[in-house]
């Protein structure tokens, strides 16, 4: 990755970091599922209005780093009024991003925003962060009940 994309996503992380989007409590929920990375010391609660097969809503309150935080800011904007299945093929699309070899050429253009995360890659400690807003997502989803912890 050139160093002006590199700087342009620390940019966008940083941003979502001090202004995340989506962040609060939603009252109206019908999912809801909480997350830990006791290794970093991110805590997230997920919030989810699901109507029908869509994710009509959308926030989170919490605490964490940066690479947490603007992942669970940016999840939520991609997420808000999409299909309960999009969502999922999104988590898959995010978790290959962040989890794929150094190596590995990633398609930016057809990750969009979630290209911002392909950085993470290098940083194995991490890809915790960044991808337990998408495990909590997963598990609001399925109305799964106990906490989710991210430890390997």
């Amino acid at each position: 990755m050139d160093a002006e994309l590199n700087d342009l996503y620390q940019q966008v992380i940083l941003d979502h970091n001090k202004n995340p989007r989506n962040f609060g409590e939603l009252e109206s929920a019908n999912h809801t599922a909480k997350g830990h990375n006791p290794l970093c010391g991110d805590q997230l609660d997920l919030y989810l209005l699901i109507i029908g097969d869509t994710i009509s809503d959308i926030k989170f309150k919490g605490s964490g780093c940066a690479i947490s935080k603007s992942s669970a800011s940016i999840m939520t904007t991609l997420l808000k009024g999409k299909k309960i299945e999009e969502a999922r093929v999104l988590f898959t699309k995010f978790h290959d991003v962040v989890t794929a070899d150094t190596d590995t050429e990633i398609d930016e253009e057809a990750l969009g925003k979630l290209a911002v995360f392909s950085g993470v890659r290098e940083f194995p400690a991490r890809v915790k962060c960044a991808s337990l807003a998408w495990h909590t997502l997963l598990s609001a989803l399925d109305n799964k009940t106990e906490e989710i912890v991210i430890t390997e």
